[in-house]
């Protein structure tokens, strides 16, 4: 018996907003993840750079970002530098091949069935254009996402696109009336999940949260893929679910 008003009942998932960055070619710990979140097509994902290189498989990554979005999840997909070192690598006039090899490039081409010092032209052209068609920055509600984070020295932060994918060390630059009380979001530098969790607890004051956690690291503190929860401001961690690291 139920009194009146309580009968049981199945709940609709309300639109959660999540943001990951850094999953570096570990797909079965971003497969985990999105598990563990309980991803639905009715939320948005924001994914914020850095799908490939240095973990097992790169292209199994990028198969899982476009198989989400075929069957109609939201999913949003920044630029890294890791993808910028790579479209870079493909014009020898950059120079960029060896350094791009050199910070987990041969990881990748191995996904790709390709040998380690091959062109990364002949990688297959639809995850090429998966790369081009991404985007430097987003504006999500309160929040703004970037790979790196911002420029605040420059006079227009969101126009230094260099900075968005490369800049560390910036956070006692942090122009808090520019930003006008939205809260940036950003991975690129990993940091353990306690640093990750303080962050949080300090996010009203500071705005700001770096949400790479390391994953493809796979050492002691920075071992886990992080999801960020936009909506409830709640961290999800998976520690890393590679066998091959």
């Amino acid at each position: 018996f139920h009194p009146p008003g309580q009968f049981p009942f199945k709940s609709k998932k309300i639109m959660a907003q999540f943001a990951i960055s850094d999953i570096h070619g570990c797909v079965k710990t971003f497969e985990a993840l999105l598990n563990e979140i309980q991803l639905s097509p009715s939320d948005e994902l924001v994914l914020l750079g850095d799908y490939i290189d240095r973990g097992p498989d790169s292209k199994g990554v990028i198969d899982k970002i476009l198989s989400l979005q075929k069957e109609g999840y939201r999913v949003k997909c920044l630029m890294g530098n890791h993808e910028e070192m790579l479209l870079e690598s493909m014009n020898p006039e950059y120079g960029m091949i060896n350094p791009w090899l050199r910070n987990g490039g041969k990881a990748t081409l191995h996904s790709f069935s390709l040998p380690g010092h091959a062109n990364p032209l002949h990688i297959p052209q639809p995850y090429l254009d998966f790369m081009f068609r991404l985007h430097q920055y987003f504006e999500v509600g309160p929040y703004l996402l970037v790979h790196a984070g911002l420029n605040f020295k420059a006079p227009e932060p969101l126009k230094d696109k260099d900075s968005m994918l490369w800049i560390r060390h910036y956070y006692q630059d942090i122009n808090y009336d520019w930003l006008d009380g939205r809260i940036l979001v950003h991975g690129h530098t990993p940091q353990s999940t306690g640093a990750v969790e303080l962050q949080l607890q300090t996010l009203p004051e500071k705005q700001v949260i770096d949400i790479d956690t390391g994953c493809v690291f796979n050492k002691s503190g920075r071992d886990s893929l992080c999801a960020f929860n936009l909506t409830d401001q709640t961290l999800t961690f998976i520690k890393n679910q590679e066998a091959d690291l």
